[in-house]
């Protein structure tokens, strides 16, 4: 028995040491300073919009000429202490995943800095995700409220990031290239961090600076697709080709580069190479996986018993955004934390597997935790509890699950963002 309970602290504390692992792999202050642009003939003009922006910001500002200006807005809490910025700089913390009047305020300011660029200027966008919401600046006939309340429902209807993004992008004034727009004839450099499936730059953070492949036809989709009541004057916008926004190839983005330099693969191999020094053998199952938290939880917990009947030590890594399909609005969780929770049922308490499911963020829905933990002692320390596993998922009370168990994994906003992180070990 002590042998397996070894063991067992063994995997978690490797699964915890993975994770460490995977977000240095993306952090800012590894993945930027090589892809910094040399500075412009003008002016440069920092724009740093996201979860990871402060920490983005703060890496290219020390490569950046004195003097060089600064918007940073990223998400409450998610700053850096004061004194880390110069006077240069203008570091706004916003509503996320519901934008406020704070990020509205925001960008309109950085609507007016962008639009006093010249020629010779420089618009250095370093963007990464949760920059839709705060960048919030809604087309004229929508009010933020009207956003708010249509996000909300995009949020518990189950829709992907994408499609989220998709409706957000055709009501707002700045995204979908049209921030990039708005600079020209400025030079623009686009620096993301990828926190979206499939690693397309326009739709991170709504790519206010990347041309737009999505149309109003494709927003409407969405709405139509997952029955969302709108008001009139949304729809109206939705319906108007004025409010088309910039397509590939489009003059007004010709100076207008992007490249990502932090993406979930980046964190899952890095993983996968502490994994093999531990002597487990690292399998990726995907770094763009999406779909019902619930049902990813069923189809790894299959996976990773089939690896456990071939024998070895397995490391099963995968990454991506999945999606919660809320019926109980009053629930507390996140998406990764559902999937652990469902990933335990379906294991079934099956030894020698253990397993850490975080967003690379440090959020993970509601709690403030960034996800959490299982083992084979789960479902029995649950039950010794009164706590039913079925009847906390159902609820979507995940985060209340874990937390009495005291397996939930606390890290703090990390200022970076590539989606989330999934690790399975198994002792066959």
């Amino acid at each position: 028995m002590k042998d397996s309970e070894g063991l067992k602290e063994a995997r978690i504390a490797l699964a915890r040491e993975m994770f460490d692992v995977a977000l240095s792999a993306v952090s800012a202050a590894r993945c930027l300073p090589s892809h910094l642009p040399p500075p412009p003939e003008g002016r440069r003009l920092v724009l740093a919009v996201g979860k990871a922006g402060a920490a983005m910001a703060e890496v290219a500002l020390r490569h950046s000429p004195p003097g060089t200006q600064a918007i940073i807005l990223t998400p409450y809490g998610h700053g850096l202490p004061h004194g880390t910025f110069s006077a240069d700089a203008l570091l706004i913390e916003a509503g996320h995943p519901l934008p406020d009047q704070h990020g509205l305020s925001a960008a309109q300011t950085i609507r007016e800095a962008v639009c006093d660029l010249g020629d010779r200027d420089q618009l250095l966008a370093l963007i990464s995700g949760g920059g839709s919401a705060l960048l919030a600046l809604p087309v004229e006939g929508v009010s933020l409220d009207d956003k708010r309340r249509l996000t909300r429902e995009l949020l518990f209807c189950g829709a992907t990031i994408s499609q989220i993004n998709c409706v957000r992008t055709h009501l707002s004034q700045v995204k979908g290239g049209r921030l990039a727009a708005l600079a020209h004839p400025a030079e623009v450099v686009t620096l993301a961090f990828s926190d979206v499936p499939g690693d397309d730059p326009a739709l991170i953070a709504s790519g206010p600076t990347v041309a737009d492949r999505t149309t109003l036809a494709d927003a409407r989709r969405v709405i139509e697709r997952y029955r969302i009541t709108v008001p009139d004057n949304v729809l109206a916008v939705l319906n108007d080709d004025r409010h088309a926004t910039p397509r590939p190839g489009a003059p007004e983005l010709a100076r207008a580069d992007t490249r990502i330099v932090a993406r979930n693969r980046m964190a899952l191999e890095a993983a996968g190479e502490a994994a093999a020094a531990a002597g487990y053998k690292p399998v990726y199952l995907g770094d763009d996986l999406e779909g019902d938290a619930t049902e990813l939880g069923i189809v790894h917990a299959a996976l990773a018993l089939h690896h456990q009947g071939k024998g070895g030590r397995w490391a099963l890594l995968s990454g991506g955004e999945t999606t919660v399909l809320v019926g109980n609005p009053s629930g507390s969780g996140g998406r990764n934390s559902e999937y652990m929770l469902s990933l335990a049922m379906s294991l079934d308490a099956a030894p020698g597997i253990s397993a850490l499911a975080c967003d690379t963020d440090g959020i993970d829905g509601v709690g403030g935790h960034a996800g959490a933990i299982v083992d084979e002692s789960t479902l029995a320390r649950a039950r010794a509890a009164g706590m039913s596993a079925s009847g906390m998922l159902r609820e979507n009370n995940s985060f209340s699950f874990f937390n009495a168990l005291g397996d939930l994994v606390f890290t703090g906003p990390t200022r970076t963002n590539v989606n989330d992180f999934r690790a399975i070990l198994i002792d066959g």
